[in-house]
């Protein structure tokens, strides 16, 4: 069944082509990643398959019969809502009932007037009718791994993670036949994309999304959508296949762009010997020379970034910490964290979100200051923090005058000098958007750009916060060359686990309450290491119940005593006293279930049935003591 099919769509902004006739299917039951470099317009694109935006030209058609929902790079909210208010604002059935009993149950905790108890009591009546208790486990195990506990917050109070993570929160508990998800690895812990990525990998709902972490491409996608500016190639298999594929389709195109430019230079003597006067016999040859120019020069179309700039001579003195704390109010960030670090060092850095990754990083840096402790840093160290934020408030200014705010002549590793606009040019900016405003960038080139500007210092000790957020995977790929030669410090705090095994040797794992473990490999080693240590402690605790049971039925019975007279009429009048309880506790039950309006007589029965239980559970140990005894 197709979802959904675009017929030789385009898109223009002013002068900039973004996209122009393409043609994109999809069909039920795939799962699709659309990748392209930065700026080839990704989003613009998914925001014209959702109805978002009007393409120039062409069409698009949506099965009117699907369920679908869109999760935004940036989403979009009602700041009046809170948290549970829009994770659960559907049109389901199923779902407002949930979102109802959430609603009413919060309340209850502050109101146990009658009023409050009949609303929980017809909210619980709703859910039983509808079968909605499993929606309901759904939804808390979606908000509990996306770390969402105070559901009750407005929208308008949460950071920028928070509220990619309420977005992804919905698209999920909405369960649609298509979703469609722009970038949803930003913002989101370590475990949250490893649970995510089963998630997806289970469920048989229609993928089609944009996403840079390229373990999360290869474990969830079963095809490559790339667009680029020749139009859209399709690649049937994960993330692994597209590469393998993309590098033997451009040797091909290499190798017929050459061909071309040696034709063309025959071609191009002849067009030169003709006289100025051709005749329209000719005309063959000159539509075959132009088809030949145009071929030609295709291999120059798509711009690569170059990173390559001089590094600072670093000391043998890089930096010494010794008993570093750092606390907020009670939570505790660091306590007598020591380190020396060692030259060329290559550092990861992993943890939950809010156990204080970037606070360490603005400590390091001087941004921040520790609460006690020292940090002695060589004489020689010059950092480059690439941190979250990215670039200060620039969209007034144009590209090129960001870049020599920094300097006009930029020295680079191979002793030349480069004017700004020759190093933005080996970023892979144009000379039109070089005199372009930073407003009009798109998110992936507004990073290149910070990125450029960081390197312009020529640090030898880099710390990287989430260098791989909106870069496209072209430009990660270059970045992880430079960085794999780069001969001085690194510092990486990354959820692409792709971009830190291939780049860090030891992590330091940030576990909370102020510890910070040194473990000596890649990421991928470290988790294997935990699943490893989980499925033994789950094996153990297997084992010690197995032998627990093993025990008990080993245990030689022990000979009975028989009930003494006294014993056996406690005995026979306990099932009596039990019989009674169970009766009048049912007709208080269906008393409560009538309606009643005096609120002091529902208070009066509620507590009545609440000492009844426990008089019940009471004598029903004494009973089975004595019981064992017959």
């Amino acid at each position: 069944m197709n979802y959904i099919s675009a017929e030789n769509i385009s898109k223009s902004y002013g002068d900039r082509v973004l996209f122009q006739g393409v043609n994109v299917g999809l069909d039920m039951g795939q799962k699709v990643a659309l990748v392209a470099r930065n700026g080839a317009g990704k989003s613009t694109l998914l925001d014209v398959l959702m109805g978002r935006d009007m393409p120039d030209t062409g069409k698009v058609a949506m099965n009117n019969d699907i369920n679908v929902a869109y999760l935004a790079q940036e989403p979009v909210f009602k700041e009046s809502e809170t948290i549970l208010e829009h994770v659960l604002n559907s049109d389901t059935p199923i779902l407002q009932a949930v979102r109802h009993y959430e609603e009413v149950l919060e309340k209850q905790l502050h109101d146990t007037s009658e009023k409050a108890l009949l609303a929980l009591q017809k909210a619980t009546e709703r859910m039983e009718e509808l079968k909605a208790w499993d929606a309901e486990a759904r939804v808390k195990q979606v908000l509990g791994m996306l770390k969402l506990e105070q559901l009750n917050q407005p929208v308008s109070a949460l950071s920028g993670g928070q509220r990619k993570r309420v977005a992804l929160a919905k698209v999920l508990i909405d369960e649609p036949d298509l979703l469609v998800m722009d970038e949803p690895t930003n913002h989101l812990d370590l475990d949250m994309i490893e649970w995510l990525e089963q998630y997806l990998e289970r469920s048989k709902l229609t993928l089609l999304l944009v996403t840079h972490d390229r373990y999360f491409l290869d474990r969830v996608c079963d095809e490559i959508i790339e667009l680029t500016e020749d139009g859209v190639y399709r690649y049937k298999g994960n993330y692994t296949y597209f590469i393998e594929k993309k590098a033997e389709r451009e040797a091909q195109d290499a190798a017929s762009v050459d061909k071309a430019k040696n034709l063309m230079r025959k071609e191009l003597e002849w067009v030169r010997r003709m006289p100025k006067a051709r005749g329209t016999k000719a005309k063959y040859r000159m539509d075959a020379f132009d088809d030949l120019k145009e071929k030609a020069h295709s291999g120059k179309r798509e711009g690569k970034v170059e990173l390559s700039v001089k590094m600072a001579r670093m000391g043998k003195k890089i930096m010494e910490i010794e008993n570093l704390n750092k606390s907020y109010g009670e939570k505790l960030i660091l306590e007598d964290f020591n380190y020396t670090f060692k030259r060329r060092e290559r550092i990861g850095i992993v943890g939950k979100n809010g156990v204080g990754k970037s606070t360490f990083l603005n400590i390091l840096t001087g941004k921040e200051a520790a609460d006690s402790g020292d940090i002695d840093y060589g004489e020689t160290v010059v950092f480059g923090y690439y941190s979250q934020k990215g670039l200060p408030k620039t969209d007034d200014k144009r590209v090129i005058d960001v870049v020599k705010e920094v300097a006009e002549v930029i020295p680079m590793a191979d002793g030349n000098q480069l004017t700004a606009s020759q190093l933005l040019q080996r970023f892979n900016f144009t000379p039109e958007q070089q005199y372009a405003y930073v407003s009009t960038l798109s998110g992936g080139e507004r990073k290149r750009l910070y990125l450029c500007t960081i390197l312009m210092d020529n640090p030898n000790f880099l710390i990287l916060d989430e260098p791989t957020n909106d870069l496209d995977l072209q430009t990660i790929s270059v970045l992880e060359d430079f960085l794999e030669e780069f001969p001085g410090c690194l510092l990486v705090v990354t959820h692409d686990r792709y971009f830190m095994d291939k780049l860090v040797d030891h992590l330091f794992v940030f576990e909370g309450e102020g510890i910070v473990k040194d473990f000596n490999g890649q990421y991928t080693d470290y988790r294997e290491q935990l699943l490893a240590k989980e499925a033994a402690e789950k094996k153990a605790e297997k084992e010690r119940k197995a032998e627990q049971k093993e025990k008990k039925t080993e245990v030689k019975p022990v000979a009975k005593k028989k009930l003494s007279f006294k014993e056996q009429k406690e005995y026979e009048q306990l099932e009596k006293e039990m019989e009674e309880l169970e009766k009048e506790k049912e007709v208080l039950t269906v008393r409560m279930n009538e309606g009643i309006t005096d609120h002091e007589e529902l208070v009066s029965i509620s507590q009545r049935i609440g000492e009844i239980s426990d008089l019940l559970d009471e004598k029903m140990m004494r009973w089975m003591e004595l019981d064992e005894l017959t």
